[in-house]
């Protein structure tokens, strides 16, 4: 219940619909209950007609109009429950859908707000089934909740109350079957738990491995390992089934005990109430009442084991949903959330970025950062050396307003930790972040995103047409907006031999445009978005030399007039910027301009001479192949 609890908590704003289901329930339950009673009424007049020898025409017509009187109550009766069950039934249906729409709402939001770490940790599948599975399991459970357990409880407690006046050894014995049935039932429960948890990470992995090879069906057919995928998902979806086999057999042979309990008690009941009628004590018409009411107390208690079977699978999915929800925020994103002030009167996150005079774009100080301590949530600047384990140690430069500024180093240097720590999409240990002279930590997630436009190495397109997609941070442009941002990105080279133009979809993740094309919409979204600062992450790394080039000189325009800071294993594309940042292990190397580092005996002469000798190699390759009379 504390779970059933929790999720009422998170539905306050269904208050309205709690409380006109309750009306509805109590209004049918009496309704139910009135039944017994109108049918040992009719009894009683029919037995006492007989006892008295008929007593002739006007007894008879006496009876008759009673019974019939009887019956039109009992119809009157009918209609108001029928009304009842209709109006909340209708209003259970409704509740567990907005109560559905509500979870996964907050569901989304909370996601919204969780670090990139969370992301990195999980698979999309299992994300989206929780989404599927544990919420859905939730609302339904609340709608049966509503259009039968509270019903199904009211006419038990309305069982007991009767029974208990007309003989208390019956409602004492329904009283201790209850709670014995819930208890047996409960006997089942963490068997039946564990063997739900296993179902559902067998259900999870199979999900998640299935959302990753239908993304990457092409690399799945080109290795030929269909089989190998569809064997693992069958062995997956395998174990659901042989786990629950043994859940089943474990629970319904439970059910069978309780089943007998609950038939001899039955018996024991039935006997006392005609033993009873027998020496006199129950009249006919009441023993006609008690065992219409015994009749209607099994169907509820038998019930129990459904009501139970569905709470449970309930209370398993709200475990997976408020793990999730337990999951601590981004703090940076929360901050979103603006504050007029807390309690100390202090301002909430700046919403409008307002370059301070005289600062640069960009400016990191003294930062210092450890995914380790991001997962742990430890304070590693605590005590004792944890340089070694930072991923970003002690890292300090600077990009002035306009300038371009190259960041190099081999692979695990620090380059995309610095792009995500600029981003906010991690939080540093130790040092500060400004850009335009604002604290990161002090600007909303709107005013930091708005400021900076991103190019990443896989352009990340939306299943739509290529104008949404363009048009995607600014999603009221008008045509000649998106045509000039296109423009400017080379896009309108090959949007106008698709089909429909601007208006073509280009399917899941743009996989109906080249690695080229998709890119060049990735800068053209950039130059839409006409964000102060542009960064751009390996932007070309993926691509042949034509394609290369388009989305350069898309890049080349796009940079004209803001603060760039661009990260590129090709030190050529690199080679006009205005300053380049060293990092080795982390650290900051060098700082300086590309002729200057080209020949400092430091790490970018390394890298530029291994990439001019690795060239130079494959040309001496191609010569001697042409001299030998064979083409390369």
């Amino acid at each position: 219940m504390r779970a059933m609890w929790r999720i009422l908590s998170f539905t306050k704003t269904l208050t309205p619909f709690y409380v006109a289901i309750i009306a509805c329930t109590v209004i049918g339950a009496a309704a139910g209950l009135t039944t017994p009673f109108i049918t040992g009424a009719a009894t009683t007049l029919i037995v006492d007609a007989i006892g008295q020898g008929q007593g002739g025409d006007d007894v008879v017509g006496q009876v008759v109009a009673g019974v019939l009187w009887l019956i039109a109550l009992f119809a009157l009766i009918e209609l108001i429950a029928i009304g009842a069950q209709s109006i909340g039934g209708t209003l259970g249906d409704m509740m567990g859908e907005r109560m559905r729409a509500i979870l996964s709402t907050r569901y989304f939001t909370h996601l919204l707000r969780l670090p990139q770490r969370y992301f990195d940790d999980e698979r999309t599948g299992t994300i989206v089934s929780r989404l599927d599975r544990s919420i859905a399991t939730i609302s339904t459970f609340a709608q049966s909740l509503a259009n039968n357990f509270l019903s199904t409880m009211l006419t038990m407690a309305g069982i007991l109350v009767i029974t208990a006046i007309y003989a208390w050894p019956i409602a004492v014995l329904l009283a201790i079957m209850l709670p014995l049935y819930v208890w047996l039932t409960a006997l089942t429960s963490g068997r039946w738990q564990r063997y739900e948890g296993r179902k559902n990470e067998h259900v999870d992995a199979a999900r998640g491995r299935f959302n990753e090879v239908i993304a990457q069906l092409r690399v799945v057919a080109s290795f030929g390992q269909e089989r190998r995928e569809l064997n693992d998902f069958r062995g997956h979806f395998a174990e659901v089934v042989r786990t629950t086999g043994r859940q089943s057999r474990w629970w319904h042979g439970m059910d069978a005990l309780r089943s007998v309990v609950l038939a001899l008690v039955f018996c024991a009941t039935l006997a006392i109430v005609f033993v009873m009628t027998a020496r006199g004590d129950l009249s006919v018409g009441d023993m006609v009442v008690l065992v219409q009411l015994l009749i209607m107390a099994r169907q509820p208690i038998t019930m129990m084991s459904w009501f139970i079977d569905i709470s449970q699978r309930a209370i398993a999915g709200s475990v997976d949903f408020f793990t999730v929800m337990q999951t601590p925020p981004d703090p940076a994103r929360e901050r979103d959330i603006r504050a007029a002030g807390d309690e100390q009167g202090a301002a909430g996150p700046v919403d409008e970025l307002v370059p301070v005079p005289g600062a640069p774009a960009i400016e990191f100080e003294g930062v210092t950062f450890s995914y380790a301590d991001a997962e742990t949530g430890a304070d590693a600047g605590a005590g004792g050396d944890d340089s070694r384990r930072d991923a970003v140690h002690d890292v300090s430069f600077a990009v002035a307003p306009g300038e371009r500024v190259a960041l190099v180093s081999e692979s695990g240097g620090g380059k995309t930790t610095i792009l995500s720590l600029l981003l906010g999409f991690s939080a540093p240990r130790g040092g500060s972040i400004r850009v335009f002279g604002h604290p990161v930590e002090r600007l909303s997630r709107a005013a930091l995103r708005g400021a900076v436009g991103v190019v990443f190495q896989d352009a990340e397109l939306f299943s739509g047409t290529v104008r949404e997609n363009i048009a995607y941070a600014r999603p009221d442009a008008d045509d000649a907006t998106v045509a000039e941002a296109a423009r400017r990105a080379n896009v309108d080279e090959f949007v106008e031999r698709l089909p429909n133009g601007y208006d073509t979809v280009i399917g899941e993740r743009g996989l109906k445009l080249s690695g080229g094309q998709r890119q060049r919409v990735a800068v053209a979204r950039a130059a839409l978005k006409d964000a102060p600062i542009l960064v751009l992450d390996e932007a070309t790394s993926a691509l042949d030399t034509k394609s290369e080039r388009l989305v350069q000189a898309g890049l080349d325009e796009l940079m004209l007039g803001r603060s760039s800071l661009i990260v590129a294993h090709r030190l050529s594309t690199i080679a006009t910027v205005d300053r380049i940042v060293t990092l080795r292990d982390g650290r900051v190397d060098e700082v300086g301009a590309p002729d200057e580092l080209a020949i400092s005996g430091g790490l970018y002469d390394e890298l530029l001479t291994l990439q001019e000798s690795g060239s130079a190699g494959h040309t001496g390759s191609r010569t001697r192949l042409t001299e030998i009379g064979i083409r390369a």
